[in-house]
């Protein structure tokens, strides 16, 4: 079984299903990105749960980048930019903290706000 996800104008993707094989022909079809795309009257385009196609596997909300040919992660914050491996990066390192304190980004202000469990 295949993955596909369906994409909106903005090419975000708004819903993935199981459907054939790419390599499956059945009733003269073979491209099932084309035919699940035509039948919606959405773009279409395949996923894999491993990351062996576009880099990882779609989710809704997911970007896909066409140029790079990947899927991104919804992008979490304005500031933040993608790094090499397609992941979201907040412009500035995270600190170092100890396992009972937690990070929380503050987009207001460009910093990473320290919360203690205390």
């Amino acid at each position: 079984m295949a993955h596909y996800a369906f994409l909106d104008e903005n090419n975000v993707v708004t819903e993935v299903i199981t459907g054939r094989n790419e390599w499956e022909v059945v009733g003269g079809v073979s491209d099932w990105e084309k035919y699940y795309g035509d039948f919606r009257g959405q773009k279409c385009v395949r996923t894999s749960y491993n990351g062996n196609i576009r880099r990882r596997f779609a989710g809704i909300g997911h970007v896909y980048l066409e140029d790079e040919d990947v899927f991104v992660r919804e992008k979490p914050y304005q500031s933040w930019v993608l790094d090499e491996d397609f992941e979201w990066q907040a412009p500035v390192p995270k600190p170092d903290i100890t396992e009972l304190e937690l990070l929380v980004w503050d987009e207001d202000n460009g910093s990473w706000i320290i919360v203690t469990g205390e």
